[in-house]
């Protein structure tokens, strides 16, 4: 007898409930109703309210640290869910996970040091993880290596390329990598904006060296003269990094420069950041789940924040309909 399907659950936790939401509305669906209860001491439990046996099943869980809530307290709550939902039978379990924590640790680069991005890999699959969907992960081929289920790393790189060839129509850009690390990046972003300019968009980077935690180095390589710079980079923490490479790009004769960023973890970082006169404006979107609305309205016209939900909502649609996510990660519609 053949089996039945049917179309696949969206759980998400409550940290992550407004822009779960936004994504499941997003993939033609909504959130599965699940039980959160919190216990003295931090002890919870979760419980889905809607039977799972045999279903596919999404968690979307975005493990930065919010107000009240740490990113170990996100990541047990994660990994606990999805043990209960293999528990209760649910066929395939798939964490969507628009910022993955730890991530920047991915690799040894003095002794004894830990690869955290393998651990938390390990955890993961230990729960009964199927299938990971993440965003923008500061190494992917770290990412890939680190984990032995499928991974769909989605960037937010053709949606950030898209709006700002809407915005900086007709005006001579470049494309700048905040440090030598981020240069295969800039390169793909300097490609996708290309596409949708049909103009001629140069490349620079920022050196950077860190020594016992102190950065130094201010050389600039590239062309950036006369132009509209974009500064490109996956993160931004204290803002450190971004603000230097603006201020060296300054100093190379930029007209405007603006900092493009996926993940804003400490919300600190972005207030630096639209502080810093050398900056015409920046841009990030919300990954780490926050309600922006405050701080865009109080940035005076100097920050945008983009939704992730219509990229990942379409990525569960395409998942859930056999369809290839590849054009995802070159393409994005200009609005």
């Amino acid at each position: 007898m053949p089996r039945v399907t049917h179309p696949t659950l969206i759980f998400a936790l409550s940290e992550s409930g407004e822009l779960g939401g936004r994504i499941a509305a997003t993939a033609g669906g909504e959130l599965a109703a699940l039980e959160e209860r919190r216990f003295e001491r931090g002890e919870f439990k979760l419980r889905p309210l809607v039977s799972v046996r045999d279903r596919d099943v999404v968690v979307i869980q975005t493990l930065a640290a919010g107000e009240g809530s740490p990113i170990a307290d996100r990541l047990v709550r994660l990994l606990f869910l999805l043990c209960g939902l293999r528990d209760a039978g649910a066929d395939r379990r798939i964490a969507c996970v628009p910022y993955l924590a730890y991530a920047r640790k991915d690799r040894r680069t003095q002794p004894r040091d830990p690869v955290n991005t393998r651990y938390v890999a390990e955890l993961l699959e230990a729960a009964g993880l199927d299938k990971l969907i993440a965003l923008d992960v500061h190494n992917p081929a770290a990412l890939d290596n680190a984990f032995r289920v499928p991974v769909d790393h989605l960037s937010a790189l053709p949606m950030l390329s898209a709006h700002f060839a809407q915005r900086l129509a007709g005006r001579s850009l470049a494309v700048a990598s905040p440090d030598v690390g981020g240069i295969k990046r800039a390169q793909l972003f300097r490609e996708q904006l290309t596409r949708h300019t049909g103009a001629d968009v140069t490349m620079a980077f920022i050196e950077k060296r860190r020594v016992g935690g102190a950065v130094s180095g201010e050389a600039l390589v590239g062309e950036v003269s006369g132009r509209v710079v974009i500064v490109i980079d996956d993160l931004c923490s204290t803002g450190g990094t971004l603000v230097r490479a603006a201020l060296a790009c300054r100093r190379a004769g930029a007209a405007e420069v603006f900092a493009a960023v996926t993940h804003a973890p400490m919300s600190d970082g972005l207030d630096v950041l639209v502080a810093e006169s050398a900056l015409t404006g920046v841009v990030t979107t919300d990954s780490v789940g926050e309600d922006f609305r405050a701080r865009v309205a109080s940035a005076a016209g100097r920050l945008e924040v983009l939704s992730i939900a219509p990229l990942f909502g379409e990525a569960l649609r395409r998942m859930t309909a056999g369809e290839p996510l590849a054009p995802l990660l070159t393409h994005w519609p200009l609005r």
